[in-house]
């Protein structure tokens, strides 16, 4: 599922000093519709996933938890 990004206010993910593999979000959308965009910083125009808010906090935390090292 994709949704289009550039109509949305997107926030660049805390850690985006790390290099430039960073992704963003739109708070606001995924406040108001339970669904949550995602997409690469590196390129604003192109597309971005729609996840639901429950799989976005599931990702967030198995972030946290390292479920996601670089090898």
């Amino acid at each position: 599922m994709t949704t289009e990004s550039t109509t949305q206010q997107w926030v660049k993910s805390s850690y985006s000093d790390n290099g430039g593999t960073c992704v963003e979000w739109a708070p606001r959308t995924a406040s108001a519709t339970g669904i949550v965009p995602v997409r690469d910083s590196k390129n604003p125009g192109g597309p971005a996933l729609a996840v639901t808010a429950d799989t976005f906090t599931s990702f967030v935390a198995g972030v946290k938890a390292g479920g996601f090292a670089a090898s």
